[in-house]
């Protein structure tokens, strides 16, 4: 049977983005489990701007038509990028692509790399948006999560953002410490909202596998808060928030009502995202179905293939409908907004199961939304995987 077009796919509508990743950090986070290199020497640019056009054409060659609603840098640390790098990337993806007037490009940056010049260049490339690793405001907490800046540092490369960016954000870890308490974090919280303009990214700390942080709490040698001690913070944060007006609108993230995060809704609402660049994933809809696709991690050996093959693509995979629903589940009971069970449907080829979904409303889990939408409570964010889990079976 012939595949629908994409148009005629039932999250068409939540945009179509591209993430480029550039892999290269100063030095590797404890706590840190992505696709992040530290290189002696320093990168050759213009030989990785060829081999972006060339991943960039070969996406573009699986999903003509397409219009960029949202280009995203990230890594790694893509504030290491030169200017000419990044708007030779964005002028390689407005060739092969048409990109929206109002595309957001955002570019992630951390607070030592973090120059006036080189924000200038940033936005006279094209660049619209950045999005800052703060990570914490006070320089004990910064030292033990490795990061090669200090509180002062970060403040200021957030006013350098603000003088250059009308939009920008930036990320605090909590539950990072058994010292962070309930008082300690609220006041850093409201410090932190002093200075956002519109958005911000705040994550609960966990231990990912194959990292530093790993190893040490495996050892016995790393201390973090409870579940109950998280679950305190976490609840801190929704209402310090609310507060000041930037409301929770995904489990991590805060805004004001209109500037959210654009690449990142078509993220968790299951848009068709084109991976660029190593160790980027992707799902888009082509010929042979909604895809799975990540390329290769290495950067060295992404950068041979793609310059042999043209791409580095290492997984390529059709997913199936119960996939797909599977997927659709885990991304967007993230979002405050929550799912729409018809979409469920229409991916996964089945409904969900009524009595179940009832159960957990009863239990203060999910909660109706206008419109036929289904969302998670305070209470069900708390236990989403597992929720998910129930849902799908």
């Amino acid at each position: 049977m012939e595949r629908p077009p994409a148009a005629a796919h039932p999250t068409a509508d939540a945009g179509f983005a591209v993430y480029v990743h550039w892999p290269f950090c100063l030095a590797k986070c404890p706590y840190c489990d992505f696709n992040s290199h530290v290189r002696l020497q320093p990168p050759d640019q213009a030989r990785y701007i060829a081999a972006f056009r060339r991943e960039i054409a070969h996406r573009a060659a699986l999903t003509p038509g397409r219009t960029v609603s949202s280009i995203f840098f990230g890594g790694g640390t893509p504030s290491l990028m030169e200017g000419r790098t990044v708007g030779a990337i964005l002028d390689a993806i407005a060739e092969y692509w048409t990109v929206a007037p109002d595309c957001e490009v955002s570019l992630e940056a951390n607070p030592t790399s973090v120059e006036a010049g080189r924000f200038r260049d940033f936005r006279a490339a094209g660049v619209n948006r950045v999005s800052l690793g703060v990570q914490a405001l006070n320089d004990a907490d910064l030292k033990a999560l490795g990061r090669m800046h200090s509180a002062s540092e970060a403040l200021e490369a957030v006013a350098i953002a603000r003088r250059y960016f009308e939009r920008y954000s930036f990320d605090l870890i909590y539950a990072r410490s058994v010292h962070q308490t309930p008082a300690l974090w609220r006041a850093e919280l409201e410090l932190a909202i002093s200075h956002a303009a519109e958005h911000l990214s705040l994550y609960q700390l966990t231990i990912e596998p194959d990292t530093m942080f790993e190893r040490l709490f495996k050892a016995g040698r790393l201390a973090i808060p409870d579940h109950e001690a998280g679950a305190a913070l976490y609840e801190i944060t929704q209402e310090v928030t609310a507060r000041h007006g930037l409301p929770v609108y995904e489990i991590s993230n805060h805004a004001r009502p209109g500037a959210e995060c654009r690449h990142n809704l078509v993220y968790w609402r299951y848009g068709e995202y084109a991976g660029i660049g190593p160790g980027a994933h992707g799902r888009l809809v082509t010929a042979a179905g909604r895809m799975a696709h990540s390329t290769e991690k290495s950067p060295e050996a992404w950068l041979e293939r793609v310059e042999r093959e043209g791409h580095a693509l290492v997984e390529d995979e059709a997913l199936n409908a119960e996939a797909q629903g599977d997927e659709y589940l885990l991304m967007g009971l993230r979002l405050v907004e929550g799912i729409s069970p018809a979409t469920f449907a229409a991916l996964s080829g089945r409904s969900l199961r009524q009595a179940r979904v009832d159960s957990l409303i009863a239990d203060g889990l999910l909660a109706r939304r206008p419109g036929g939408l289904l969302a998670c409570t305070p209470d069900g964010a708390l236990v989403l995987d597992a929720l998910v889990a129930d849902l799908a079976a």
